[in-house]
């Protein structure tokens, strides 16, 4: 019999997951329906970042809300971290084609998604080397907010400020999961990683509505 699980801080983990999941797939979905008929391209880019970000959020429902033995929580934490590397290496894509404001070199996509493959596998390899994923996360977010940051400042992209602020948010939100630290009661008991949840909705939210400002600013194609 599937129970859900009796820890408090892992209940609250979950639950937040759920809304993440909901949150970030409702935007890529609107973020395609925008796109289709604007630039496809740069929302699929984006749809798919916020798709993989929306399915680790709910494998992560399932590896926080319900008992099961440690091997079988292992097996769920692969695919969640191998979406979380590939998000983020969507997210990168989009950052630099937002800049070049032109299409790719044809090896440089495969080539970053292979770099977060790359990471996973280090993961899995190296018994405590998650850190390592976390400056691959921190790098990408620093990258993302100075590219962002100077598009805003030099007005090259709608929305750009906006997804600067969502980057931002992001970062203090990753900060707090890295923490490990932060535990705070609003009704709830919530842990760093409900903490995390929390405030990477908000993050998600302006950046989103940075890029459906963006997307809305093209002319339409006929």
């Amino acid at each position: 019999m599937i129970k859900f699980i009796d820890i408090p801080t892992e209940q609250t983990t979950a639950i937040t997951d759920v809304v993440l999941a909901i949150v970030a797939f409702t935007m890529a979905v609107n973020l395609i329906s925008i796109g289709r008929s604007r630039d496809k391209t740069k929302a699929r880019i984006w749809a798919w970042a916020f798709s993989l970000l929306a399915f680790a959020a709910f494998m992560g429902f399932i590896a926080h809300g319900f008992q099961m033995s440690a091997r079988l929580n292992y097996i769920f934490w692969q695919p969640l971290n191998l979406a979380l590397g590939l998000a983020i290496a969507f997210f990168v894509i989009g950052v630099m084609c937002d800049y070049k404001r032109t299409a790719l070199p044809v090896w440089l996509s495969p080539a970053i998604l292979a770099i977060a493959v790359l990471f996973y596998v280090i993961t899995l390899l190296v018994p405590g080397s998650f850190f390592v994923f976390i400056i691959y996360e921190a790098i990408a977010m620093l990258f993302a907010l100075v590219v962002y940051s100077i598009l805003a400042i030099r007005r090259r992209l709608r929305g750009a400020w906006l997804m600067s602020a969502g980057i931002l948010i992001t970062m203090i939100a990753a900060a707090i999961q890295a923490s490990e630290a932060v535990f705070i009661t609003l009704i709830w008991d919530f842990d760093f990683n409900g903490i995390f949840h929390i405030v990477q909705i908000p993050g998600l939210i302006f950046l989103w509505l940075g890029l459906r400002n963006a997307l809305l600013y093209l002319p339409v194609k006929k």
